[in-house]
Formats: C-alpha cells, structure tokens, sequence
C-alpha cells in the first residue's frame, strides 16, 4: 500500500519531471530552513533533527538533506538572510526534487519585520525563483511557521502579533508562487513542552514536524479515520445542515450515508492533499434507529443505532461532574433508550496526592480522558452521569419528546482559563500564561493542587489540567466540532478570587466556544455559584448575575438557595439541572414557561421608601412563608443596614426609616438564607446597585 502511495505521489510532478525521476535511483529532498530545521537544541541532532527523522520515515528511495541555518532569516535585508549563507549554496548545489522550505522564525526579530516587512513576499518568491533554478523540475513545499510560545521574552512586546502577520504573509506567498502549503504549526501548537526554550523543538516535536512532511510527500494520513465522539447510539444534532468532517489519505472518495426511518441520504467529499475532508447533508428531523456508513480507500466505518435530535455540551468543574451516586434528590432514574450520554472521565484525578510517573507522562502527551463512546440511559450507568447534566437533559426529553445526547468533559477544582482555546488567551489574555504556577491571576488553590499533583519543581513537569487551555485542547478539540445545540455550564468556584478576571475570562471562555463550533448564537447558560462561607462569593454572584445580562444567548440559573455553608458541593443537583432546563426551553425552544427566578431591573427612591422592581416577578412570594430577608440599604459611604421589607404586588418595598439611602442588595451574604421567589417557586438572584 505504502508502495502504491509512493508512486501516487510521484504522479504529482509534471510528464517532464517523471523523465527526470526515472532516470534517479533516489528522490532527494533539500530541507530549507532556520534553526529548527538545522535541529538547534536537540540531544545528537545528526540523528534527531526532524530531516533526519524524515528520511527514517521515508526510507530507501529518498535522500534528505538538512540546509537549515540557525538565526537565518527569509528577509534579504535582515540580520542573517538565508540567501547570503553557505547552506543556501549547499541547497542550490544539492537540486532537490522536493524542497521543504521553513523560514519566518527570525523575521519577528524587532530588527528585522517592523523595518523591512513589506519586501517579505518578494523575498521569499525570490528564494522559490531560486530554489526552481536548481531544478526546474522541483515540487516545492513551504510551511507554516512553528508556533513561539508566551515563554519567549519578546512574546508580549511584538513577536506574537509578528508571527501572526508573517504566517499570513507565508500563505500569500503559497498562491502567488502556486506551491504547496504545509502546517509546521498546527501539530507543536498544543504541545508547549516539546518547545522547551519557547522556540526550539525538542526530539519529539522534530519527529512531528517529520510525519507533516513525510505525510504531504507521500499522501499517507493512516487511512480514513472519524473523529472519538463518533460512536454506535450516538446522538445527531437535528434541525441543521449536518457537517461530517474526518481525514483520510489525500485523494481518497469518501463516502457517507445515512439510513433510516426516511428516503437514504449519500454525499461524498474528497480528501484535500493535508488528507482532510468534509461533507454535509440537509437537516434531519428527530429520528432513531438510523445506520450512518462512512466508506473511503479500502476502509468501511459503520455506526448503529443512531439518533437525531438534540446535542448539549455539560462541561465546567466538579459541581457539574459531581454524578448522581453523590446526590441526595435524584429520585427515581429509569432507564431511556433516547437519553444518550458521551461520558468522558478523566484518567487521572486532581485530588490531593502526587501524581505518578505514568499519569505525569500522559497528562504530558494530552491523554486526559479515558476513551468514552455514546450509551443509552440505563439504570447503572446514570449513576455515573453529572446529575446536574442528567437532570436538564431528562427535561429536556420530557418537554420537546425527542433523543437527547449530552457530552460531559467537567474536570473538578478546573478553571475557566484552562477551558479557553490557546490563540484567544495569547491574544487577548497572554499575561495568564506567565509563570502560571506562580501567577496570581490564578486561584492559590488551583496552583497549589497542580503543583502537588506533578511534583512542580521536583519533577519539573508543568502540564496540568488547570493550565491555561489545558482542558480546550484535550477535552474539547477531540470533539472535532461535532455539532451541538448548545452548553450547559458549572464553574466559577475556582475562579472566585478575582471576579474581576473571571469577567474577561468568562467572556473569551464564551466567545472562544462559540467560534470554535461556528455558532456565534449557541446558547451557553451557566449555573450561578451557590452558598458557602466563602467571602468573596456575594460579589462573584453578582459578577455572574450581570454577566448573564451583557452576553446573548446566555441563561443563569440561581442555586443559592440549595447551597451548603460549609460543602463547595452541594448535595441537591435536581433543582439545578431543571432551572438549566427551563431557561433551554424558554430561551432555545421557545416555550412559554418562566425561565428563571425574579430578575432585578431598578430600585428606586420614594418618600420614605424604596421601590424595587423585578422581571419574572408574578406571584412574587417568599420560599418559607415568613418575611422577607435579606434585604439591605447603604449609605453614600457604603454602610449598609438590614432593612425591612415587604411584597406588594410584583415589587418590593423598603421602608427608608428616615435614612437617606443610597444603595441597596440583597442576600448579600457568603451563605444566604435570602426567601425571596416568584409564583414557580424560582429565587431571585443576589444584585447590589445603587438606587435611582
């Protein structure tokens, strides 16, 4: 087989170039390129560097040449241009049938791209000019730029926004010069420790660099492969043009069908020369008992008993990973062929222990979770299950009486920087990577836990789950944008030390998903932490509060009322997993249920009182019958005082007692015992403001 894809690959040069070739007994390919060609850091780079772990993979017929340059720069007027050093000579002199040509590393140099960046594409079709003067005959490959990680002490002040601009710079060259483009980027991108001066890859990323090249010669992708989440009983996302994404060797007919209660559906896609495909059919209807079949080069994939219907994400830390065992008012939980759970566990768990050697390694590697695959509710397996995402997914079912597929990835103690995709944090917060075991914008606890669980410093490993983006590139790129309805969130425990930060970061954490799944609209609600004795977390309530106010297309759910004053988990999860619910159906399937508690929207002043005003507020009520509590009224200097308080109507009265007030909030306490609620029984949300 690898034979028939060698001489595939051959067929792509010209009548003329195969001549040439049948008249060689080997294929020589010249790697171009800067020091991460030349193999700059790595331990016996002769053997090591990633063009001699090409020719390794390659094997006979072919002969590598390394001509990387350390500190070389594409730019002719840089501090090092390529094209004025021994092994541009030495490339030129070789004649490669394939030229692999890396370079723009050295370019984000500050003397080098702020002063000479407009000749760059120039420069860059003068060394391809160059490199088909050697040999007309040439198939030329030029890559994406190796990724420079925060690390490197030029990251914040240019070198990020510069290799940003000169990887888009690269890729106009590739069309205006009509060869071909590879990706140096994408496979060390997620991987931080195989560039351990920031830069440099080490034996292992070389070896990654190799297979995209050795992959783009020879068009070998491992054959057709689907994505982890595909699976027998799993759950279609209805009601949406349906995408089905996967790779395959380049070239490869893929074929996709779909069988069911319905006329069958077929399309095909074609494997792109990075052996990616794509491929999409029209919206279908709920439906179960349907056979997906995905056949391409020699390869027959068949998923049974699938479903359509609708597809949530339940993702966030351990409140939402805490399973239905744990909980004290699950109740009854009987089987449902139509409730399908994805359940992906963690490997290794962040409880209060040293990790060892082999979780440390695989944690290292990004295999976090175990190896999950769709299942269909049944009584032993919900027990396992969020409650939290088991009790909104069982409403669900119930009120819109169609399958309903929930993927749950929650990780306990996780924080909302480690669920952010890596581009937006080194964009829009890059100063979260900085010494992140040290930093404080992340929570002491959080850094404290990672620390003992991978032994930081003795061990010198610093890959964790709680590490910024730690969690989007092992729980949620697996998913490979398989389509969903929507999220389902818990979190912020890990995160209430500075509400300040979590704002930006819940912000990117929602705009960092919703652009991952192409889906500016998807709902993202979230469950509002609760009560504890924790200081800082009536602030944090209210941070949240308005945050579900200034980001569309997100719900909060109160849980307030179910905390515990001295368990970070509380032990009732069926009241918050339907209020999640309830605000899907209103918000997402357009019921006219109540969606939440009473929503504040104005307080304001009158002779001798305060009037407060609520959304959601019929048959505002207290929870126990007895009087309001909770209520409290601040002066100019932010001194406040329980205030007496009483329900007319659809608002709330405080009686002033001749005090001039000027701010008022309520439940306003770490653990509350705040009352208030509207005619479903749903609690109004902790708020302080000021009055009108």
């Amino acid at each position: 087989m690898k034979i028939i894809r060698l001489l595939a690959a051959l067929l792509l040069f010209t009548g003329a170039g195969l001549i040439g070739f049948a008249q060689q007994r080997t294929i020589k390919v010249a790697c171009i390129g800067d020091s991460v060609t030349y193999g700059y850091g790595i331990e016996d780079r002769e053997n090591n560097s990633y063009p001699s772990q090409l020719q390794r993979m390659l094997g006979e017929g072919y002969e590598v040449g390394n001509f990387g340059k350390s500190g070389a720069t594409l730019l002719r007027k840089g501090h090092r241009p390529y094209m004025q050093q021994q092994e541009f000579a030495d490339a030129m002199k070789f004649g490669g049938d394939i030229a692999v040509i890396h370079l723009g590393l050295n370019d984000t140099d500050p003397r080098n791209w702020p002063n000479y960046r407009d000749e760059f594409v120039e420069d860059y079709l003068a060394l391809i000019d160059s490199v088909r003067k050697a040999n007309p005959y040439v198939r030329i490959m030029i890559a994406r730029m190796s990724p420079i990680t925060p690390k490197h002490h030029r990251f914040i002040s240019g070198t990020r926004q510069w290799h940003s601009e000169i990887q888009k710079a690269i890729e106009t060259v590739a069309e205006a010069a009509g060869v071909r483009l590879i990706d140096f980027h994408q496979g060390l991108y997620a991987r931080p420790d195989l560039l351990p001066d920031s830069l440099h890859p080490n034996t292992e990323g070389a070896g990654i660099l190799a297979l995209t090249v050795c992959s783009a010669i020879t068009g070998d992708f491992e054959g057709l492969r689907m994505p982890s989440v595909y699976s027998d009983n799993m759950v279609l996302q209805r009601g949406i043009p349906l995408k089905f994404s996967g790779t395959a060797d380049a070239g490869t007919e893929v074929h996709v069908t779909l069988e069911g209660p319905f006329r069958r559906i077929k399309t095909q896609a074609v494997a792109d020369a990075d052996g990616r495909w794509e491929t999409s059919v029209r919206p279908l209807k709920a439906a179960t008992g349907i056979t997906l079949t995905i056949e391409g080069g020699g390869r027959k994939l068949v998923y049974e008993n699938v479903a359509a219907g609708e597809v949530w994400v339940c993702s966030g830390q351990s409140n939402m990973a805490f399973m239905v065992c744990e909980s004290s008012d699950a109740g009854p939980t009987p089987s449902d062929p139509d409730l399908r759970f994805f359940d992906m566990k963690a490997m290794w768990h962040t409880n209060n222990v040293r990790w060892d050697d082999e979780a440390i390694a695989s944690v290292q590697r990004l295999e976090y979770y175990r190896p999950a695959g769709w299942a269909a509710c049944r009584e032993d397996n919900v027990q396992t299950f969020s409650a939290v995402g088991y009790h909104f997914g069982k409403m669900l079912r119930d009120s819109l009486d169609v399958p309903v597929g929930l993927i749950c990835n929650a990780v306990g103690g996780s924080a909302a920087e480690s669920w952010i995709d890596r581009n937006t944090l080194e964009t829009e917060f890059p100063a979260i990577f900085n010494n992140w075991l040290g930093n404080d914008f992340i929570q002491d606890w959080v850094r404290g836990r990672a620390a003992l669980n991978i032994g930081y410093p003795e061990s010198g490993a610093t890959r964790h789950p709680y590490e910024p983006c730690y969690l989007f590139e092992s729980g949620i790129a697996p998913l490979e944008k398989f389509p969903v309805k929507g999220v389902v969130w818990y979190q912020g425990e890990s995160n209430a030390h500075n509400m300040e930060a979590h704002e930006k970061l819940f912000t990117l954490l929602v705009d960092s998903w919703r652009s991952y799944w192409d889906n500016p609209q998807m709902p993202f609600h979230f469950v509002q932490l609760s009560s504890l004795n924790r200081p800082s977390w009536p602030w944090f309530r209210d941070s949240q509060r308005r945050l579900a106010e200034a980001v569309p297309h997100c719900g909060m759910a109160v849980s307030s009322d179910v905390g515990d004053s001295l368990d970070v988990h509380p032990r009732q999860k069926k009241p918050v997993g339907e209020r999640l619910g309830r605000i899907a159906l209103h918000d997402d399937y357009g019921f006219k249920t109540v969606p939440c508690g009473p929503v504040f929207t104005k307080a304001t002043a009158r002779k001798g009182q305060v009037v407060v005003e609520f959304g959601y507020a019929e048959g505002l009520k207290t929870s126990d019958g007895k009087e309001l509590r909770c209520f409290e009224i601040g002066d100019a200097y932010g001194i406040f005082h329980p205030a007496q308080a009483r329900i007319e109507g659809t608002k709330v009265i405080i009686e002033t007692d001749g005090m001039t007030p000027r701010y008022i909030r309520y439940a306003w306490q770490p653990f509350t015992r705040a009352n208030l609620v509207n005619g479903d029984g749903l609690p109004a949300s902790t708020f302080r403001t000021e009055i009108e």
